[in-house]
């Protein structure tokens, strides 16, 4: 018995292996300090470059306060500025693009997981990837000069004969004559001209199709094919495994993906600047022109002094406060998806 407590006694470390602990927890140390550093790094980088638009965007905001963001006035020659037409551009375009890429997103990525077979999926994918490597340049070129004067040619007068006030048939259609309101969002001075916000929405809905369609469908692939395979034993149909099994069990990463498809639509400036049309004018019609933030910056940034660069700097500056609020209200759903799922 006093044999056996004896050897449970714990011999004595030995040298070599107190160096070696000492070595590992340095090195965990050094280990943990450089990925610190590199998240810091991020967040000051973020931090550096909101506050700089700030600073350099002050005079604007002490110049015309809080209407600065109620102002439709954008006047070089007279120094006057207002935001509201670029906020409005921006959100504008951002929510067309969303409202058209999420469910045909959502239906690439069901195709390719669930349905297409598995000689297509390949193709498909690389085709959605290669989408994705295009320059924003490309697609502004093309809307400009492929998809604007298709816009102007069928899309624009269809809408217009049947949604608005003033058709170019001159039928007012039933649906305005007893919802008067909805003929504000889709009048238009210029029935036969393609640009505007609802070509920019479509065009950059088609450049964030291919990065939601991707994170979705990886996504979907995640799922266990255990629990597909036993609603399918159950016998449900394929809509009621997609709906009462991959949605669920990915919901909070498709949220992620949409936002961050969403973000990249509100940061876009070529393509926007392309075929918005680049006017100052307020108006709540999605077929007439606009101006976006990213566009607006990118057209009079280099010829901007004084004042006027100062309210550029100014409207940087909202565009970092809209995508924080955007990526805010992504974080506060995902944050009560995550509740749920826990309850």
């Amino acid at each position: 018995m006093h044999a056996t407590a004896s050897n449970a006694v714990a011999a004595p470390e030995r040298p070599a292996d107190t160096g070696r602990t000492a070595k590992d927890a340095r090195n965990d140390l050094i280990f943990g300090g450089v990925l610190k550093a590199c998240a810091l790094l991020v967040l000051l980088s973020l931090v550096g470059a909101a506050g700089s638009t700030l600073w350099l965007g002050q005079d604007a905001f002490s110049t015309f306060g809080w209407g600065f963001l109620t102002s439709a006035t954008w006047d070089p020659s007279n120094d006057q500025y207002g935001a509201l037409v670029p906020i409005m551009g921006t959100v504008g375009t951002a929510v067309i693009a969303l409202v058209v890429a999420v469910p045909i997103s959502f239906g690439i990525a069901l195709f390719l997981t669930e349905i297409a077979p598995q000689w297509l999926r390949g193709p498909v994918a690389s085709a959605i990837e290669l989408l994705a490597g295009i320059p924003s340049i490309i697609y502004g070129m093309w809307g400009l000069f492929i998809f604007a004067p298709f816009v102007a040619e069928h899309i624009k007068p269809w809408l217009m004969n049947n949604l608005s006030a003033d058709p170019p048939d001159g039928k007012v259609s039933w649906l305005v004559q007893h919802v008067p309101w909805i003929a504000k969002f889709f009048s238009s001075e210029y029935p036969f001209f393609g640009a505007g916000v609802l070509t920019a929405g479509l065009v950059l809905a088609v450049m964030i199709i291919p990065f939601i369609s991707s994170v979705m469908r990886e996504v979907f692939q995640t799922v266990p094919t255990r629990l597909k395979e036993s609603a399918y034993a159950l016998g449900s149909s394929t809509w009621e495994v997609v709906w009462d099994i991959v949605v669920p069990y990915t919901r909070t990463a498709v949220i992620g993906g949409v936002f961050l498809g969403l973000g990249r639509a509100l940061g876009e400036t070529m393509a926007v600047a392309f075929v918005l049309g680049n006017t100052f004018k307020f108006s709540l019609s999605f077929l007439e022109t606009g101006s976006s933030i990213a566009s607006t910056i990118a057209n009079q940034f280099g010829e901007a002094q004084g004042l006027q660069r100062s309210a550029l700097m100014a409207i940087a500056f909202l565009l970092f406060v809209v995508t924080f609020i955007v990526l805010l209200i992504a974080r506060l759903m995902l944050r009560r998806l995550a509740t749920k799922e826990g309850n």
